[in-house]
């Protein structure tokens, strides 16, 4: 654990020194106020001994000195003008690393996920993406604003107000001293237990976020089937969960501040009892006591904020591990041979075998397949049989475990990614919109839109008749995920979206699942002529649409079993024969 800490230590570290120039100043400011911490208690100290006249007689004489009585309201004054303009300094500066700091933590694990395999998703929950981007990122920026502030001025506090201590009596400071190794031995003893409960805690807040996350996005499934007590006992059981820890991580902090205390209260009481002894002695004088013991007790509160940044230290290297862990998460290998212009859209599966991450049973097994340019196939078979896992083979959502998948005579894993996905449009039955305009939709990732293409897309798509019912036009936002539209209006979005791009590889995946029988014979129209000259991969189980794919072909428990016309695979009178009985017995 040491040695992780060290590593992410110096990779924040490494972040942090981007603004040296910030950080230098607001060290420089740190120092001014570590100064006018012994400004005060120094002055206090000349007050009494040559403000007030001669000390008595039992005590060593001082002089009086005459000064006009406006130096002193003067001198208070601008030691707290001081004070003031280096704090809000330092404060502000700190602000500004933060931000920085902040939103850089916030970019780079943002930028990841946009580049992580596809796999990724499947075994992390969006509450804990969401609650690593928001939460344990701004838990990180935290502990450094903390860190830096509590580490630079009060250790620098420490510092200049134990060597005024030592000059002014190095005897009565040894005492003093002995606060130092007691809190440390108070630190090292939480440190442990504070580690646990914030990892244990960071995981039970992602829990949290991850109900929040699904009640908001399943609130319609929630009353229709009565949930909501369910979601509330859940939510209160993760919400309690949390608290729990919050409030053990409470106890351990809250433990060192009275002990330390206590150490702080047995010092000042030896203290106090060896300066009457040396005052009896001569050898100190009222002022210099009174400074001596204002000191020592500005000294106990940089000691206690040093011992309490124990708390925040940990929680931020616990976040900071989550957040590095999936800022290190390995990406998509982007590398690979550019497709110069449009590809034929040829492709061939050749003994192919695929599992998913993590389980022994095969996907697809031993899967042979030539699908010529513009030719179309449809994929069928009951649910589990393989379908999508080849159709997400294509675009490299996925890797094949042996075998090839070639575009065109070129192994795609000799393509880079952006430039083999160029190539191909996607329909799927879950349809997944942007909370931004109709027109910015249809021509997603485009950095120029065309505006003549868009109105083609809208015309191919049949979608002019929801254009024309919306206040805006094209302008319109269409909320959440397309919230504002209907199931078959957001398909049909969808269907636009992969017309504008007018890529050579088509994939449809139930494209036309969420449509009503009007809507689907017009978007099928229009399907059927965004195919022509297409490669095109059609998964649908309503066997109606894919009756005049080029060919069908047949996958039950991930094994290509039958490939064919359907009037030959009806012929046959196997397993696709028997698919169609199923599906149109009455």
């Amino acid at each position: 654990m040491a040695k992780l800490n060290k590593s992410i230590l110096k990779r924040l570290w490494a972040s942090i020194t981007q603004y040296r120039a910030y950080l230098t100043l607001t060290v420089l400011t740190m120092c001014g106020t570590a100064l006018t911490e012994v400004a005060l208690p120094w002055g206090l100290g000349k007050l009494l001994d040559h403000g007030f006249g001669k000390s008595s007689a039992n005590g060593p004489a001082t002089e009086v000195i005459d000064f006009p009585l406006w130096y002193v309201p003067a001198a208070l004054i601008g030691i707290f003008v001081v004070r003031g303009v280096c704090t809000f300094t330092t404060s502000y500066l700190m602000g500004r690393i933060s931000v920085n700091l902040l939103n850089e933590l916030r970019a780079k694990v943002f930028d990841k996920l946009l580049h992580v395999p596809v796999g990724f998703y499947h075994t992390e929950s969006s509450g804990r993406i969401i609650n690593t981007i928001m939460f344990e990122a701004q838990q990180i920026v935290e502990m450094v604003k903390v860190s830096i502030t509590t580490l630079f001025r009060d250790s620098l506090t420490v510092a200049v107000l134990m060597g005024y201590l030592i000059w002014l009596n190095w005897k009565l400071t040894l005492v003093t001293i002995i606060l130092i190794p007691g809190m440390t031995l108070l630190v090292r003893g939480v440190s442990k237990r504070l580690r646990r409960l914030n990892h244990q805690s960071l995981e039970v807040s992602g829990e949290l976020t991850q109900v929040i996350e699904e009640t908001t996005r399943a609130h319609q499934v929630i009353r229709i089937f009565g949930g909501q007590r369910y979601e509330q006992e859940r939510f209160e059981a993760k919400n309690k969960k949390l608290g729990s820890y919050s409030m053990k991580s409470t106890v351990a902090v809250s433990f060192t501040t009275p002990l330390t205390q206590i150490l702080a209260s047995v010092a000042v009481a030896i203290v106090i009892m060896l300066a009457l002894a040396q005052a009896r002695q001569d050898a100190t004088t009222v002022g210099d006591f009174v400074t001596f013991i204002t000191a020592m007790m500005m000294l106990l509160t940089p000691l206690k904020r040093l011992a309490d940044l124990n708390g925040p230290l940990q929680r931020g290297m616990a976040a900071a591990e989550s957040v590095y862990s999936m800022v290190d998460t390995i990406p998509e290998t982007e590398a690979g041979q550019k497709i110069e212009g449009r590809a034929k859209g040829q492709l061939e599966f050749k003994n192919l075998i695929f599992r998913y991450p993590g389980q022994d049973q095969a996907a697809l097994q031993n899967i042979n397949l030539q699908v010529q340019a513009g030719e179309t196939i449809a994929l069928v078979g009951m649910s589990g049989g393989g379908k999508t896992s080849l159709v997400n083979l294509v675009p490299r959502f996925y890797e094949a475990d042996s075998g090839a998948l070639l575009l065109d005579g070129v192994a795609i894993e000799e393509i880079s990614l952006k430039s083999l996905r160029e190539q191909i449009a996607m329909v799927s039955q879950n349809v997944v919109l942007f909370d931004d305009t109709l027109a910015a939709n249809i021509a997603y990732g485009d950095n120029a839109p065309n505006a003549e293409r868009i109105a083609n897309a809208i015309s191919a798509a049949h979608l002019q008749d929801v254009v024309n019912e919306m206040p805006e036009g094209l302008h319109t936002m269409i909320g959440d995920n397309g919230m504002r539209l209907s199931g078959g209006q957001r398909q049909r979005l969808a269907i636009a979206r992969a017309i504008y791009k007018d890529a050579p590889i088509l994939i449809l995946d139930e494209a036309t699942s969420a449509l009503d029988s009007e809507s689907e014979r017009a978007v099928q129209a229009a399907l059927d002529e965004l195919m022509q000259g297409r490669t095109t991969l059609v998964i649908a189980h309503r066997l109606s649409t894919i009756e005049r794919a080029d060919r069908i072909v047949v996958l039950v428990d991930g094994k290509i079993v039958e490939v064919g016309s359907h009037a030959e695979l009806l012929a046959k009178d196997a397993a696709y024969a028997n698919l169609y009985r199923l599906q149109f017995t009455t």
